[in-house]
């Protein structure tokens, strides 16, 4: 078996190391694995197959003789050094926002686009978790029943905010608990016991940028430049796992029992819901799973076009970095 080597950018944050995790959980084969992270990272370690893997600075050469590079390191350092590893040959998944909506540039869910693959030009991007954690319940459901118009409500977990947010929010909760002062250095409003609109910037639509990034990302990966969606994101005080309210309109009639019947056979979908106990998905019950959790399916009782949905992923697995490694071993398995 031909076995690859791998750079991985952004390996100390919480997407990086699940990557790393990933990795080795799933086998893929590797020759080489190398992390990379910040200044202030290197030297650290990481564990790959009970082995230190130890963190270096990131460099314009640090692709030379690498494979793949899986980037979870944020936009600038996106743009900065994907072309710098095209350059070396390396063929780059990157997770962060800056070439999704290039139109160059491949932006893939396996389970729902893997033919965008073949247009790759060197960069591939991995979507928004909160597009991820949406579509790959509603992309079944449009390929049967066809999709007019979708309106969501996400409730994000500190997670998409990165590992520094979650031990914020950890140490916020303490503080609260405790009836102490606590001074905040990643969320800009309180977070314990508390949610807010997604503090991403606003733009002159009155959508923030999360909120944009999901449409447009949704459009793309569909293949709906026109399709009509309104979302309103929300962070909530939960640490993993985003969890989404979907109300989906679509062309013709449509059961909840035959929107059942597709998200079973989807693949990467599970059906959870006891309608007796009033028990549906839940954040605990996605953290750590690779699945994206779906439940309360029912009847919008104003249009019988139309289905609610209650959606619900972890952000750092399907939502990041579990998507990058699909993404990785959907191209291992046809020519690049």
């Amino acid at each position: 078996m031909t076995s690859f080597n791998i750079a991985i950018v952004g390996a100390t944050g919480a997407v990086g190391q699940e990557m790393v995790r990933l990795l080795e959980q799933r086998r893929f084969p590797i020759q080489e694995i190398r992390c990379f992270a910040s200044l202030q990272s290197e030297g650290k370690s990481l564990l790959f197959k009970g082995e230190k893997i130890f963190i270096e600075r990131l460099q314009e050469s640090s692709f030379q003789g690498m494979d793949f590079a899986l980037f979870s390191a944020g936009k600038k350092i996106s743009l900065t050094y994907a072309p710098l590893a095209v350059q070396a040959g390396c063929l780059v998944i990157d997770n962060s926002s800056a070439y999704r909506m290039d139109p160059s540039v491949p932006l893939v869910i396996p389970e729902i686009n893997p033919h965008a693959l073949l247009q790759h030009q060197g960069i591939i991007s991995s979507p928004n978790c909160t597009a991820t954690v949406m579509l790959m319940a509603l992309a079944p459901l449009h390929r049967h029943f066809k999709i007019r118009r979708i309106v969501a409500a996400t409730y994000q977990a500190a997670s998409g905010a990165g590992q520094r947010a979650m031990h914020e929010l950890r140490e916020e909760s303490r503080a609260v608990l405790e009836d102490r002062l606590f001074q905040r250095s990643v969320m800009p409003l309180p977070y314990a016991f508390n949610l807010f609109p997604h503090n991403a910037p606003m733009t002159p639509s009155g959508y923030n940028e999360e909120e944009i990034k999901v449409i447009e990302e949704a459009r793309k990966i569909l293949e709906e430049p026109a399709l009509r969606i309104a979302v309103t994101c929300v962070r909530v005080p939960v640490l993993r796992a985003h969890s989404e309210a979907v109300n989906v309109e679509f062309e013709n009639p449509i059961t909840p029992q035959q929107a059942r019947e597709v998200l079973a056979n989807a693949r990467g979908v599970m059906i959870l819901e006891d309608w007796e106990r009033n028990r549906f998905p839940m954040p605990l019950d996605a953290t750590g799973k690779d699945e994206i959790f779906v439940g309360r399916i029912r009847q919008d009782l104003s249009n019988p076009h139309t289905l609610d949905l209650w959606v619900v992923g972890d952000q750092l697995l399907k939502g990041a970095a579990l998507n990058a490694i699909q993404i990785m071993e959907e191209l291992c398995l046809s020519p690049r």
